[in-house]
């Protein structure tokens, strides 16, 4: 019972290097693990259709997050933007990834969209990255970076419902600890992914990549398309008013679904959207964003089948008979974490699930507070970059690959898997060893 995650990780990891579909993948994995665990076939899709519920609500919120952005791009104020990058950042590899790192970060904390900025900024400047000969793997280093980082260093926006999630597991299993502490354990994992942006953009995706022969576009994408003639008009003032309101309305509920509804009537209302065009821009919407939403509705049955199995109690009960060593219980949870949320796909449904095994461990182990709120955080948040199944990882290839030539795998998964999990389980180790 104790191998059943991480056979059953290995699977749906193999797989996914081998280009199958990453939703069958999924779907192959949690099969693999409930017939592991004694159950039959019949039984393990029961399991796992039972709890794609757990994501309902995420899967919606990014839909209808995708019907915004079409709606948005509809009335051109993302030319707009589009332009004023290609001007000043035209030829300048470095400050363009950067920049992007900076803008997927806001998406985090200051303007906490998530990702639904990436159909809506990166498919029109796809032939600006192909005309730089920029590698797209360094974007979507970039814009990973942005996903993930700020959640795991600052507590505003999802970073305060990250932040939130490790003091209540802590808490709840006996581990007292403040905001201020778990901020400060959780810098130095952090610290390990800004090494992992330099060494990706200074280091191995510095030289110049010829773009691929670009697929004929035939698709109906409007999210896609730029024009280079745009001015900045009255519908464009009315389009930031209905942004404006969604992220307040997103704000104040909490809730993404009603602030993606908010935004798209306020467009309707306002006439910016023409009512006859609404059906396109649902479909486009869930064109850009659908796989995206199944993937993660397919996770949350397999972490389901994982959880009600008994699956990771079970592995997390053998590190306790391991070794009384600290530095190697640290290493043990950290891989624990990293198989974990690789099949999961999420560091946010981790956390609690995690916490709630680690935490007694990291007492009995005579881990600080801070020492164990680093762990469970690191834990959590290691495998998200670079899951076939993270959100982390699916917006940068749902921009990337608007024109057909981004492998999610190979030139998402792998590159941000490389570059951020290796420094975060350093990083994370080191916090535990000296908090």
């Amino acid at each position: 019972m104790e191998w059943v995650v991480i056979l059953s990780v290995l699977v749906m990891t193999i797989l996914c290097l081998l280009r199958f579909n990453v939703i069958l993948s999924i779907v192959v994995a949690a099969i693999t693990a409930g017939l592991l665990s004694g159950l039959n076939i019949s039984d393990s899709i029961t399991m796992m259709v039972e709890g794609m519920g757990g994501a309902a609500n995420t899967a919606l919120s990014y839909i209808l997050l995708g019907a915004f952005a079409v709606a948005i791009s509809y009335t051109g104020i993302t030319s707009l933007l589009v332009n004023f990058i290609i001007r000043i950042l035209t030829g300048k590899k470095t400050m363009m990834l950067l920049a992007l790192a900076g803008v997927a970060s806001l998406s985090q904390n200051l303007v906490p969209v998530h990702i639904a900025f990436i159909p809506i900024l990166i498919p029109p400047l796809l032939k600006v990255f192909d005309k730089m000969r920029m590698d797209r793997r360094a974007v979507a280093i970039a814009l990973t970076f942005g996903l993930k980082a700020p959640y795991i260093m600052i507590p505003a926006g999802y970073g305060l419902i990250f932040h939130g999630l490790i003091i209540d597991g802590l808490q709840n299993n006996g581990a007292e600890i403040t905001t201020n502490q778990t901020t400060m354990a959780m810098l130095i994992p952090g610290l390990g992914m800004v090494v992992g942006l330099l060494v990706a953009i200074f280091i191995t995706y510095r030289k110049d990549k010829e773009p691929k022969e670009t697929q004929e576009d035939t698709s109906s994408n409007i999210a896609t398309k730029t024009e280079s003639n745009i001015t900045f008009e009255k519908k464009h003032v009315l389009t930031l008013v209905a942004i404006g309101l969604a992220l307040i309305v997103q704000i104040i509920f909490d809730n993404l679904i009603l602030g993606a509804l908010t935004g798209l009537v306020a467009l309707l209302l306002f006439v910016v959207i023409p009512f006859k065009e609404m059906d396109r821009v649902m479909t486009d919407g869930i064109s850009m964003m659908g796989t995206i939403s199944f993937v993660i509705l397919i996770a949350s049955g397999f972490a389901n089948v994982l959880e009600q199995t008994g699956a990771v109690q079970s592995l997390v009960e053998v590190t306790q008979t391991l070794s009384d060593n600290q530095a190697v219980i640290a290493f043990v949870l950290l891989i624990l974490g990293l198989f974990i949320t690789i099949g999961i796909g999420t560091s946010f449904g981790t956390i609690p699930i995690i916490a709630a095994l680690f935490v007694p461990i990291c007492i009995a182990a005579g881990f600080s507070p801070m020492a164990t709120a680093a762990l469970v955080g690191t834990a959590g948040a290691l495998g998200d970059a670079g899951s076939p199944a993270s959100d982390s990882t699916l917006g940068p290839t749902s921009g990337l690959n608007a024109d057909g030539n981004h492998n999610h795998i190979w030139d998402t998964c792998v590159p941000t898997f490389l570059h951020y999990n290796i420094p975060l389980f350093i990083f994370g180790w080191i916090a535990a060893m000296v908090l």
